[in-house]
């Protein structure tokens, strides 16, 4: 997956977000979780497009991990809407997978460029001996 189908997709997951938050209860706990909710939801995409367009690779990494705390986060609150049945978990599932996958997914793109970083750095520690 290039990084243009993985821009399209964390916007699919931050449009789901916002249609499944939609759903949930006016009750004070469903709005606190909705905020919540929200605001992680859209957070993947948003900073996941910022990481490509970082200045370096290290900064890349660096935003990556902010894509990572956010996905994680969206599967924290999609998980409480299923154990505290504000919504059926039929229909919270698909999205807490998105956002589990959407995690994995950044959590091996990080490794990998990491792996990268170190890589260069040991290069040019080398070249310069």
């Amino acid at each position: 997956m290039d990084a243009n189908e993985l821009k399209k997709r964390t916007k699919l997951f931050a449009l789901r977000v916002l249609k499944l938050a939609a759903a949930l209860p006016l009750t004070i706990e469903g709005k606190i979780i909705k905020g919540q909710l929200v605001r992680a939801g859209t957070s993947v995409g948003a900073n996941y497009r910022a990481a490509c367009r970082g200045r370096s690779r290290v900064e890349f990494i660096a935003k990556l991990g902010v894509v990572v705390e956010e996905a994680d986060e969206s599967a924290y609150w999609l998980e409480l809407i299923i154990e505290g049945a504000f919504l059926k978990e039929s229909r919270v599932k698909p999205l807490l997978d998105e956002a589990n996958e959407l995690t994995k997914i950044m959590v091996s793109s990080r490794i990998s460029a990491s792996k990268k970083v170190r890589a260069n750095r040991k290069l040019a520690i080398g070249n310069r001996k």
